[in-house]
């Protein structure tokens, strides 16, 4: 599922004393008689379905309210009072040398509303499914600035909604990933990706990931130091194709030096590793300052109240004596975190796809089972550089014989990954697979794992209750529990789908609570979060979203867009940001990117969420602490 979202706004109507001088034309400010004034108003924005969207746009120095449902605007300005006026703020209110930000309930510029009338009047198609009418313009003071545009919406004049507009990123998502059976189970791991990014699915390598604990001052890492290491990964099969190392320093001393040690270390690890093996390692090396796990190790201990305290002052304290005493915890903190891409070891390497192909089909002739299935994995390996189309998967000649079953199954399942398209003809290759097999506990596994995609894109219909037998009975033949589970969860997943459709929100609610009761039986990989905390977020709450991404943000392995992902879910939630564990999820990201971090507090022509995010006294000062440069 991959929808890019119009705008997400956000509905504020600050109680606070209106001190601002400019000219605020007819509109009146209620109080306490808010609600009885607004009663009409805040019933249709109660009643708005969530597929209505409006945003302002700008073109130049115009101004315009686009909507995506011309009955919606109708009956929002139904009478003669009902109108909007636009709110134009500017950057600048939020600039790190100013002391505080004036809590006024309007913190710009204010155009002169409009009214039912005019806006009926002016109200234009624009483009697909779109309308929209001029709203005023941007005044000739302000066009170079960095601006944004708030919309207040009046009933019978009276201001009843103040909202500000979220640009929030989407992404991708799917059911969690149940692999298929090929030599061993395989998964088809899936990036992270931004709806910004190009989609694209890629075949990946096999990958290892572990830590290297550094020794305070020690920069130089030999063959000897690494070689206990190399032999732990036993890469009989394998030789390692690229390395990803984020190396990081403890927070002590002056960063640039941290930085630079950091750096020396990982390249000293990567020319050990080069040592073990001919064929030349790729390379990445990032390099940053362990904030994240310092402080959640300082979490509940004598030290806690460093928190508090910016970068600079905590550098400031971690002197002498009083760095000692933190030793134990700091020396946990210098580290190279290792991605490791492994590709197998081909001696058919060098053949085309073409002499490949021949050799296989000789083999299979012969009954020469192991070479075709070492010839099969060669062909594997070219389909996953692009060396040779996915068609000669189809001129592969694998008889439907019970001998040749686990290379038929890999051809298949190998399909079925590279294409998603291939799931229906997979399955039904498969069901025929299994009368000649039918205790082969990899051939059922890779049934009910199409079966499922195929269910969640009704491609076929599905007897629940069977289905879910299905899953269960794997167990009887080896398959391992954590599976079973994974499988399970995706059968409510779809579910929940389908009973919402339904409107069946009890049911609904009860395949919520399992699936958030049983995904900790598992290993969740960063593209699961990610599908799991949309689900939530689109299916039940966003604080079971929270929940299940908040420790995995405080941690220095999450993947990048993960992380993004976690703060455009809570950056606009003031009781979350306000915590201190929040600075520590914020340092995450800015130790990841910098850049994409300090974007966030753009305007939204310039690519950010909302510079008004810094309304939040919490979020400015970490902003002005890291992006003020």
């Amino acid at each position: 599922m991959n929808s890019k979202r119009f705008l997400i706004v956000a509905c504020f109507l600050l109680h606070v004393t209106f001190i601002n001088a400019q000219n605020t034309y007819d509109i009146v400010f209620p109080g306490s008689d808010r609600d009885v004034k607004c009663q009409q108003c805040l019933q249709i924005f109660r009643q708005t379905p969530k597929e209505v969207q409006f945003s302002i746009k700008r073109e130049r120095d115009n101004l315009y309210f686009e909507t995506n449902d011309k009955k919606w605007f109708n009956i929002l300005f139904a009478n003669t009072g009902d109108g909007l006026a636009v709110d134009i703020v500017l950057k600048d209110r939020y600039a790190c040398d100013v002391e505080t930000v004036d809590r006024t309930q309007i913190r710009g510029y204010l155009l002169k509303p409009l009214y039912a009338q005019k806006l009926r009047s002016g109200l234009k198609p624009n483009g697909d499914n779109l309308y929209r009418v001029h709203v005023g313009r941007v005044p000739e003071g302000f066009i170079n600035d960095e601006l944004e545009y708030n919309i207040l919406f009046l009933s019978n004049k009276n201001l009843c909604q103040y909202y500000t507009i979220y640009d929030l990123e989407s992404y991708p998502w799917d059911l969690l990933d149940m692999g298929m059976y090929l030599d061993t189970l395989t998964y088809s791991p899936k990036e992270v990706k931004s709806s910004s990014f190009k989609e694209g699915f890629v075949m990946r390598n096999k990958t290892l990931k572990f830590k290297i604990p550094f020794e305070k001052n020690k920069s130089n890492y030999s063959q000897e130091d690494i070689k206990p290491i190399y032999d732990s990964l036993r890469l009989t099969d394998f030789n390692i194709k690229a390395i990803n190392i984020k190396a990081y320093s403890s927070v002590e001393g002056r960063e640039a030096r941290n930085i630079e040690l950091q750096e020396l270390r990982a390249n000293s690890i990567v020319a050990a590793l080069q040592a073990f093996q001919k064929p030349t390692i790729k390379t990445e090396v990032t390099s940053s300052e362990n904030w994240v796990e310092f402080l959640n190790d300082i979490k509940g201990t004598k030290y806690e109240g460093l928190s508090s305290l910016s970068k600079s002052e905590v550098k400031s304290r971690i002197v002498g004596s009083f760095s000692a005493q933190l030793e134990p915890i700091l020396k946990n903190h210098r580290k190279a975190v290792l991605e490791l891409e492994l590709e197998r070891k081909d001696k058919y390497k060098q053949d085309s796809a073409n002499v490949l192909l021949t050799k296989f089909n000789q083999a299979i002739a012969t009954s020469k089972i192991e070479e075709a299935r070492e010839i099969q994995n060669s062909i594997f390996e070219k389909l996953k550089s692009k060396e040779t189309p996915p068609s000669i998967l189809r001129k592969m000649n694998i008889p439907k014989q019970a001998k040749f079953a686990k290379i038929f199954n890999k051809n298949s399942a190998y399909r079925y990954m590279l294409n998603v398209r291939q799931a229906m003809i997979v399955y039904n290759e498969l069901l025929e697979l299994e009368k000649l097999v039918p205790k082969d506990a990899e051939v059922k596994y890779n049934i009910v794992a199409v079966k499922l995609k195929l269910w969640r894109f009704k491609a076929i219909e599905v007897d629940e209750i069977k289905l879910k037998n299905q899953i269960s009975v794997l167990r009887n033949y080896g398959i391992d529990g954590s599976l079973i589970s994974r499988m399970m969860v995706n059968y409510h997943i779809i579910k929940v789908e389908n009973l919402m459709r339904a409107r069946d929100y009890i049911n609904k609610d009860k395949s919520v609570a399992y699936i958030n009761n049983n995904y900790k039986k598992f290993t969740l990989s960063n593209y699961d979060y990610l599908s799991l905390a949309q689900f939530f977020s689109y299916y039940a709450d966003t604080d079971l979203s929270v929940a299940l991404l908040e420790d995995k943000a405080r941690s220095i392995d999450i993947d990048e867009n993960l992380l993004f992902y976690y703060l455009n879910l809570t950056m606009v939630n003031i009781n979350l940001t306000n915590d201190l564990n929040y600075r520590t999820i914020m340092l995450n990201a800015i130790n990841m990117n910098k850049t994409r971090f300090c974007k966030l507090f753009n305007a939204i022509e310039n690519g950010g969420v909302t510079f008004q995010l810094l309304e939040d006294d919490f979020l400015r000062t970490t902003y002005c602490e890291n992006c003020n440069n």
